[in-house]
């Protein structure tokens, strides 16, 4: 399309009113249909003025652009047609396809010889006309992680769609979308589908049901909740800790929401308040409350999508959840008083994985795996092996099918029940942590080692059966168990040779009878826990071009120290002290590698101090020696912030030497051995980091 003309703008409303859709869907809908129509408007110059909207309920997706163009322009332009040479069917086709006689047509030279051209005239185009063309394959478009197909229609949608209002310009866009047929009504009571009303624009469709006390607008619904939900357990003295998804997901399951405040039995309080928070956040959308101790209280918030004049609402939440916890309480006192150590041998019957072994064989491994790292972290060897033994038991729990999401924990309170130490119980509980990017990390040295354990273990495992995630895909979350891996040592700061702990893995699936390909397990491992730290880097706010750097010298075995670096660095890029290190680098090592390619020249790593013609030479040398002498000396608490400071000192002697000593002199011998000085300079910089990289 070409210029715009300056016309009158009108609105533009759609609303799409189907069954309850699912959060997620809805507002993947909602968000998808709003920008593909923005793009459609803008690719064909039909101009944007004034307020948009895009709002959902759990039954409606409410589009709205307040003024966009009533008009559009085409402008002329010109279209070239077949050769003069082509067969006269080939003109007749092209004068065909437009519209037009020959004489509208004109010959012209080109370099690839004559041809047709014809100007097509500027032309009017109605935004109405454009809309109820291509509206239906604008929604066709909207794509669903899960979708209906529903009685003989062939339309596929979240939920059954019923009604599409559409307008443009106060009038009803008239076109069909499958069997629905687009208009200028809608249902306005969702329990009562009977009920319609036409509207001519949003503004009356707005107030109407505002007027009814539903809040169309998903973000004002949210913020309303959030401060009934605070106004009322501040009223009674409560506490709550609003899970954010969980916010988001009552806000779309709500059209106009009330907050009730409920009770249940305090006897239930003796259930581990982890079962009781899930059965009411997860399973039945709830909020717990909690006293000036953060302990838990009986009461909890329901989000209502009506009034409860007769709390009717009310008894209903307290009868469910109330069910809820009288079989929780059943399973608990049944699953708690089940010996763990007795047990262990039911996990035979448990698959682990298909080439993998039960979680008995799992166990096994992880006990000598958690043993091993117990004896680099200093740690109670027993205490962790018998962590390891029991942390899987609780798969066998009557809980843990109900509450799959609680695995570990409830194998941390069943020890915590059957007397375990203090330690063992925490690490069972926490060694599924962390379970993603922003997950809590265990501080506990005990749970670190259980939860390093149990993942290194499944990652080799798999990688040894050759399960390694490619492109977008990790059907079995192998990423996220690497990102796991690695928060667990960066963010803890700790030191280990996880080389030697995956090699002794590869051994104890041997033991097994599970024969991977060791060098290929252990190279291929090595290479994604290194793309993982990038991703982890980058997410922390690493300059790309450090990260890049980072992993060029980097080891697994030094994730702590090789991530701490990078830190370090970007810290300072921007600073003085960061500009002259990879200055003096990048100067030092663009002179040696021009020089070496120029000349393939073999260096030796040796510098004949022999040959020095200048204190320039020899105080650079010294320098060396001396950062040289810094890094070998380096204790277990490496000060990376003074690392880099030690090599700032270079500075004077670097600048000296090259203001005035020529390296590229004219006796061979002499030239070599500056340029074997200056590749000692930069060898001196790689035990920091590879600046080479590094962009100046």
């Amino acid at each position: 399309m070409g210029r715009l003309s300056d016309i009158i703008m009108s609105e533009f409303f759609l609303e799409l009113f189907s069954e309850e859709t699912p959060p997620k869907l809805q507002t993947s809908a909602r968000k998808q249909l709003f920008l593909d129509l923005k793009k459609y408007f803008e690719e064909n110059n039909i101009k944007i003025k004034g307020s948009t909207s895009a709002f959902s309920t759990p039954n409606r997706i409410a589009i709205n652009f307040s003024n966009i163009s009533k008009e559009i322009i085409k402008q002329s332009q010109e279209v070239k047609g077949p050769s003069l040479d082509a067969k006269t069917e080939a003109l007749e086709g092209f004068l065909k396809s437009y519209n037009i006689k020959k004489s509208q047509v004109d010959l012209k030279s080109t370099e690839k010889g004559k041809f047709y051209f014809y100007k097509t005239p500027e032309q009017k185009i109605q935004t109405y006309d454009l809309i109820k063309k291509n509206l239906p394959l604008i929604l066709e478009k909207i794509s669903w992680n899960k979708s209906m197909k529903w009685g003989e229609n062939q339309m596929f949608w979240g939920r059954p769609l019923k009604s599409i209002l559409a307008l443009f310009d106060g009038k009803k866009i008239d076109f069909n979308f499958h069997h629905l047929k687009a208009s200028n009504l809608t249902f306005v009571d969702k329990d009562f589908e009977e009920k319609t009303k036409n509207f001519n624009n949003f503004k009356s469709y707005i107030s109407y049901f505002k007027s009814n006390r539903i809040i169309l607008d998903h973000d004002k619904r949210k913020k309303f909740i959030n401060n009934e939900l605070n106004k009322i357990s501040k009223k009674n003295n409560l506490f709550i800790d609003v899970n954010e998804n969980l916010l988001d997901e009552i806000t779309n399951i709500v059209e106009k929401p009330k907050v009730i405040l409920c009770e249940f039995n305090k006897k239930f309080l003796e259930i581990p308040k982890d079962i009781l928070i899930i059965t009411m956040q997860n399973h039945q959308k709830y909020i717990p409350t909690f006293d000036k101790k953060e302990n838990l209280t009986n009461f909890f918030l329901v989000v209502s999508d009506s009034k409860d004049p007769k709390g009717l609402v009310k008894l209903g939440n307290e009868r469910v959840i109330e069910a809820r916890l009288n079989d929780a309480e059943f399973f608990w006192k049944r699953n708690k008083s089940q010996n763990l150590i007795k047990q262990l041998s039911e996990l035979k019957k448990i698959n682990f994985f298909k080439g993998l072994g039960s979680y008995f064989d799992k166990t096994q491994r992880i006990k000598k795996l958690s043993a091993l790292i117990s004896d680099e972290l200093m740690i109670s060897k027993e205490k962790i092996e018998v962590a390891a033994s029991i942390c899987k038991v609780d798969l066998k729990s009557d809980l843990v099918a109900e509450f799959p999401e609680l695995q570990g924990v409830l194998g941390g309170h069943f020890a915590e029940a059957q007397g375990f130490e203090k330690e063992v119980c925490q690490s069972v509980s926490e060694h599924y942590l962390p379970s993603g990017l922003d997950s809590k990390v265990p501080k506990n040295i005990y749970s670190i080692t259980l939860s390093l354990s149990d993942k290194l273990d499944t990652l080799v495992g798999f990688f040894g059966i050759d399960l390694i995630p490619t492109g977008s895909k990790d059907p079995y979350a192998l990423r996220r168990f690497t990102i796991a891996v690695v928060r667990l040592i960066i963010e803890n700061r700790i030191k280990i040779k996880l080389r030697s702990i995956i090699n002794y893995s590869l051994t104890l699936y041997k033991e097994q009878g599970f024969d991977f390909d060791i060098t290929k397990v252990l190279k291929d491992l090595n290479n994604f826990i290194l793309d993982r730290l990038k991703n982890y880097s980058k997410e922390k706010g690493i300059r790309i071009d450090i990260v890049e750097s980072s992993i060029l010298s980097n080891d697994i075995d030094e994730l702590y120290s090789g991530y701490k670096k990078t830190e370090i660095l970007n810290r300072n890029i921007k600073k003085e002290l960061g500009q002259a290190v990879v200055g003096i680098y990048k100067r030092s090592f663009s002179i040696l590698s021009s020089e070496i390619k120029k000349n393939k020249l073999e260096l030796s790593n040796s510098v004949d101090t022999g040959l020095f013609k200048n204190d320039f030479e020899k105080n650079l040398y010294k320098k060396i020696q001396e950062i040289k002498k810094y890094f070998l000396n380096l204790g277990k608490n490496d000060d990376f912030e003074q690392s880099l400071k030690e090599l700032f000192k270079f500075k004077e002697e670097v600048n000296l030497f090259f203001d005035n000593v020529i390296v590229n002199d004219e006796n061979q011998l002499i030239k070599k051995n500056r340029l074997e000085l200056l590749n000692l300079l930069c060898k001196s910089f790689d035990n920091f980091f590879n600046f080479s990289k590094i962009e100046g």
